[in-house]
């Protein structure tokens, strides 16, 4: 566990600071002060004089909170690209390899491979959802990443249990592992309504309520058959199946959110639920567009999510910022719906109300947790800017974060990783890669 600077001082100057605060606060010429783990002043203007302080001069570059990805799942990122093109790719590869080689091995090169992509691309907090979670957990403490770290219950033979006793013991060990931890939350995350059942999501119910400080989060309205499972069983909607189960309840974190009614809406927003939505992973599969707008106006909170890197590919949210803004404006037929500052503000503060860490994290307030990204404006594609939250949805990439600081610790800056180790993170999946490749030709042999 990491021990932040002993009080360091950090003086960011010359700064375009988005602070995306309530008021949304800007100043093109800006400074921010940050000692140990928190921010604690910031203006325009001429920085203060601090002696000692170490001085980041932005040279007028965007200095904004840390991005916030909704919903991911880290140990993934080995099967990134697999398979793309084949219709049944779930059953002919996806979950035989699971079986055969998600261990706590597999889970950390993945999830070491996801964290590096994450900070250099402006991500600062996650809330992963996988198996074998404690692995996940200790690669974002050593990382530096902020999280919520789920560990995943489900019915379909998943690789680290096998009946849901055996699940509700390895998130007891979670919760034991980090319960305490400045950084990494536990999390409880039953997969999905229809793979895990009305019976086992009021027994995650029950277990929540008398462990109200642990998250859960969950998949919900994601796919026909859900919504299949739902009525075939009990006449009903997914989201009123889990709404009778008790799981329907405040924070709960959902992700996907596609197929429902605006009585489901009503009902998410009369239970007070958070919703991750997912653009990219969404079309690429072909299961629908989220209504974000009719959410928003619910006044459901609502932040980006990139799902798992076999689903979306990349895991940074400046590759979800145009896809979701797109897609709204195509339901309503106008470029009006989701303006450029409020889905930058789903990616901060409005993902930190999604993961109730807005009080930590989300924006540049003083006080707040000194989780910051700088983003260059050094490239042509950037410019002219007449509306900086415009140039981030719609033009910047992540090769354009320089640098990255949760809690006030670096993880990265001048583009180069202080926290991981990137050559062994890349060398550790391409190995697990190799074995995948090896079991699809036999899988495709024996066909």
């Amino acid at each position: 566990m990491h021990d932040p600077q002993a009080r360091m001082t950090v003086l960011f100057t010359n700064a375009w600071l988005l602070t995306l605060d309530d008021a949304m606060t800007a100043h093109e010429r800006g400074w921010l002060q940050v000692d140990g783990a928190t921010i604690t002043a910031l203006g325009s203007g001429a920085p203060p004089v601090i002696p000692g302080a170490e001085i980041v001069d932005c040279d007028g570059d965007f200095v904004m909170p840390g991005m916030v990805n909704t919903h991911c799942h880290m140990g993934m990122s080995v099967f990134r690209g697999l398979g793309e093109d084949v219709d049944d790719r779930l059953y002919r590869y996806i979950l035989p390899l699971e079986r055969k080689f998600v261990s706590p091995e597999m889970v950390r090169a993945g999830s070491a491979l996801s964290a590096l992509e994450m900070i250099q691309g402006g991500v600062t907090t996650v809330a992963d959802m996988y198996y074998f979670e404690t692995e996940v957990g200790r690669v974002c403490d050593q990382a530096g990443l902020r999280a919520i770290v789920g560990q995943t219950l489900a019915d379909f033979d998943p690789p680290d249990h096998k009946t849901f006793d055996e699940g509700f013991s390895r998130v007891e060990d979670l919760v034991a592992e980090f319960g305490n931890h400045p950084l990494v939350t536990p999390s409880i995350a039953p997969h999905a309504p229809y793979s895990t059942g009305r019976e086992v999501m009021a027994r995650i119910a029950q277990w929540s309520a008398d462990h109200p400080a642990v998250p859960v989060q969950m998949h919900l309205a994601e796919s026909t058959l859900e919504v299949n499972w739902a009525q075939e069983n009990y006449g009903k909607s997914t989201v009123a199946v889990t709404a009778e189960s008790g799981l329907l309840k405040p924070n709960l974190i959902c992700a996907h959110c596609l197929q429902f009614d605006d009585a489901d809406i009503t009902m998410m927003s009369e239970h007070q639920v958070c919703v991750a939505t997912n653009p990219r992973s969404n079309g690429k599969a072909g299961r629908g567009i989220a209504p974000v707008e009719k959410l928003l106006n619910a006044g459901l909170p609502v932040g980006i999510g990139s799902d798992g890197a076999m689903s979306g590919n990349t895991l940074d949210l400046f590759s979800q910022f145009a896809p979701v803004s797109m897609f709204a404006k195509l339901i309503a037929g106008s470029r009006k719906p989701l303006p450029a500052a409020q889905v930058v503000r789903m990616a901060t503060i409005d993902g930190a109300r999604v993961l109730s860490l807005n009080l930590k994290t989300g924006s540049l307030e003083p006080g707040k947790q000194a989780d910051i990204i700088r983003i260059s404006l050094d490239a042509p594609r950037l410019h002219p800017i007449y509306d900086p939250y415009s140039t981030l949805v719609f033009a910047t990439m992540p090769s354009d974060v320089t640098h990255s600081m949760v809690a006030g610790r670096w993880l990265m800056r001048d583009r180069k990783v202080e926290t991981l180790d990137p050559k062994k993170a890349l060398r550790d999946a391409l190995q697990v890669a190799e074995s995948f490749k090896a079991e699809m030709r036999a899988i495709d042999q024996n066909r």
